[in-house]
């Protein structure tokens, strides 16, 4: 698919720090587009306006006739700062508060790569916007039943993990099983590496081992924590701080600290770069033996490195599809498709992640094609759909 110039491309210079921040509209849908705010040192306009064209796409490979829940357009914003760092909330704040017009009337926006839901809700608040996501609320049959019911579902948490967090895990972890079970490989025995243990990282991991898969590897900032026994992924995920990364103090005997690209080598069936962007290049995809790699994260394989690995029949299933369960869970429950509990989301989103890889799949042997290629083709089909429904602005 070639995309079209974005809608809106702005950067926003902050006068305290001198700091940059992003907003792109890649296209509206009824008027609103939807899309998450990261912050990371060298974030920059390019980088954001590839992730919008990515929301595009997300919202349009969701789309199902008979949901309540129709996709928006895509947007994404980013801030070129550490989030560690000390003046990283000051500029959140002072960067919302700019946005204020385009959030109050057409971008819905939320946690992405190095903030937290919460942080940008109390952010929201202290710029003065309703919520991140208010420009959705017009779209909704009933405003209050609806903002109640996402309130709600954010309250609800599993083994002491909010529903929120684990979403997004939950249809990476599809995505992966998916996969596995259209090559008839067992679960059992299947070996996993996993760039970031943050939000998304986290939770793959959590649902990978719970379906008998064993995490053998995993990245932070730190470095690489390795057992080819397996890790022991609750333990991992107990001693993590805010940003993912893990307390050494924890580890086992047989676990094994090694440099932070170890876990490109790791031997493993499947690997899950689950952290930042553009983490595999043409130099670091010759270390890589897994079968399989899952982009949990935004855009982490580079298109040059992803050519290569496809030559030498390894399959990159692409974040388009794979992390697109976040983004999906929050408008399926407001929207009401499913209401705020964790068994009816988690039933929701493996259902609807197992049908679009397995359709991805289909579409890119059918086409003799990689499954990125599939998803673009699955999403050029869709897009004129959605605008003779619903009309978009590009």
């Amino acid at each position: 698919m070639t995309a079209p110039a974005p809608l809106m491309s702005l950067v926003w210079t902050d006068h305290v720090t001198g700091r940059q921040g992003f907003l792109v509209v890649d296209r509206l849908v009824r008027g609103v587009a939807s899309g998450g705010l990261r912050m990371r040192p060298g974030c920059t306009l390019e980088e954001v306006a590839g992730l919008a064209r990515g929301m595009t796409m997300k919202e349009a490979l969701h789309y199902n006739p008979e949901g309540r829940y129709v996709p928006l357009g895509g947007a994404k914003g980013g801030l070129d700062c550490d989030p560690r760092a000390p003046e990283a909330y000051g500029l959140l704040v002072r960067y919302l508060r700019a946005m204020r017009p385009y959030i109050e009337s057409f971008w819905a926006t939320g946690e992405d790569l190095g903030l937290t839901q919460d942080l940008v809700d109390r952010a929201a608040a202290e710029a003065g916007l309703v919520s991140s996501v208010q420009a959705v609320y017009p779209l909704l049959d009933d405003e209050t039943a609806a903002r109640k019911r996402l309130a709600d579902a954010f309250a609800v948490e599993v083994d002491g993990v909010g529903l929120d967090e684990l979403a997004g895990g939950c249809g990476v972890a599809e995505s992966v099983l998916a996969a596995l079970d259209r090559a008839s490989v067992p679960y059992t025995g299947t070996r996993v590496a996993v760039q970031g243990l943050g939000t998304m990282g986290g939770a793959t991991a959590r649902f990978l081992v719970r379906a008998g898969l064993t995490v053998v590897a995993v990245a932070d900032i730190k470095g690489t924590i390795a057992n080819p026994a397996g890790l022991d992924v609750e333990a991992l995920l107990a001693a993590r701080d805010a940003y993912g990364t893990v307390d050494r103090r924890v580890l086992r005997r047989g676990d094994r600290e090694l440099p932070g690209e170890a876990w490109l080598s790791a031997e493993a069936e499947v690997l899950v770069p689950a952290a930042v962007s553009y983490a595999i290049d043409t130099t670091d995809q010759e270390a890589i033996g897994a079968r399989w790699i899952v982009e949990a994260a935004n855009m982490p394989v580079l298109p040059e490195a992803e050519a290569l690995l496809a030559a030498r029949g390894v399959t990159v299933l692409p974040d388009v599809v794979v992390n697109s369960g976040t983004n999906a869970w929050w408008w399926w429950t407001l929207f009401g498709d499913i209401g705020a509990d964790a068994e009816e989301a988690f039933a929701y989103i493996r259902r609807s992640m197992r049908a679009l890889v397995d359709l991805m799949l289909d579409r890119a042997e059918a086409d003799g094609t990689t499954p990125r290629a599939a998803a673009h083709a699955l999403v050029t089909d869709r897009l004129p759909v959605i605008a003779e429904r619903f009309g978009w602005y590009r």
